[in-house]
């Protein structure tokens, strides 16, 4: 009753002290000394500490198997510790109990998606590219730390509702977005492979000129392609002989939203010439 009187004031050190100080007594009663367990993770969760927290989310389990409120915690430790294969493991557990559980079966869906975040993260780390997240509303116990590695955004649809994968050899295969703003037009690659060259691309896509082309300007040969630097408003010329890995592995190259973004021009067009008048343009 102390605990949950300090607790109740969010004084959470005392609590802690207090629930331990009920372990101690080494009550004969499972039930009660599952509570004291669970309620000591609740107040070590709220003081950051996940992993003793975790620990007496394990001990209150182990006493009473079917005590929702233990499991609860425990998923929501090991989403802190970023341990996503475990958090799914208490979810299932917990839902066996009750299977509409809806902080298990909210916790449930994040965990899935920030397990398969997590897997692509690492590939993206090995190769530095940088990667611009939007933001996410994480629920309230999950921290703030986790809504920096929400890939709401870099999972996030497209119109083709294409998305980054990796193929059988470990390779990355984009969605890519090409513009071209002297017509507002687009052209979108569903999976840009990342060893592949933009010329490539350029070629198959320009063997036949498009409809919007009445001037039938838009040649391979004739195109120069540019990545934008939206915090510096500078812009950077590709070099269509590199890869689209080449670019991403650029220090000023940010994914933004899972879909990279090159915009495509006439070499020396007057429209070219007026959009980059002010610009700072850097040559790769």
């Amino acid at each position: 009753n102390e605990g949950n009187a300090y607790f109740r004031e969010k004084d959470y050190r005392r609590a802690v002290i207090a629930y331990s100080e009920g372990l101690r007594k080494r009550c004969q009663d499972p039930e009660l000394n599952a509570v004291l367990h669970t309620n000591r993770a609740a107040a070590q969760f709220h003081l950051g500490n996940y992993r003793s927290a975790l620990n007496d989310a394990i001990q209150a389990k182990k006493l009473k198997p079917t005590h929702l409120k233990a499991i609860i915690r425990g998923a929501l430790c090991h989403m802190e510790l970023k341990n996503f294969s475990e958090a799914i493991a208490w979810c299932e557990e917990g839902l066996q109990i009750d299977p509409k559980e809806k902080k298990l079966l909210e916790m449930r869906g994040k965990a899935d998606k920030l397990k398969l975040g997590f897997s692509f993260l690492l590939p993206l780390q090995e190769r530095d590219i940088k990667l611009i997240f939007e933001p996410s509303n994480e629920e309230e116990e999950i921290s703030d730390g986790l809504a920096e590695i929400s890939l709401d955004g870099f999972h996030s649809d497209n119109a083709m509702r294409a998305k980054v994968h990796l193929d059988a050899d470990g390779n990355l295969n984009w969605p890519v977005l090409f513009l071209y703003p002297e017509h507002e037009q687009t052209d979108f690659i569903a999976a840009f492979h990342e060893n592949s060259r933009f010329i490539d691309h350029l070629m198959v896509m320009f063997a036949e000129l498009p409809p919007w082309d009445l001037e039938r300007k838009y040649l391979p040969s004739s195109l120069e392609l540019y990545f934008e630097d939206e915090e510096r408003a500078e812009m950077y010329k590709v070099n269509p002989e590199h890869t689209l890995l080449q670019v991403l592995q650029h220090q000023r190259y940010f994914v933004k939203a899972g879909t990279p973004t090159v915009l495509a021009f006439v070499e020396h067009s007057p429209f070219s010439k007026k959009y980059f008048s002010g610009k700072k343009v850097h040559r790769l």
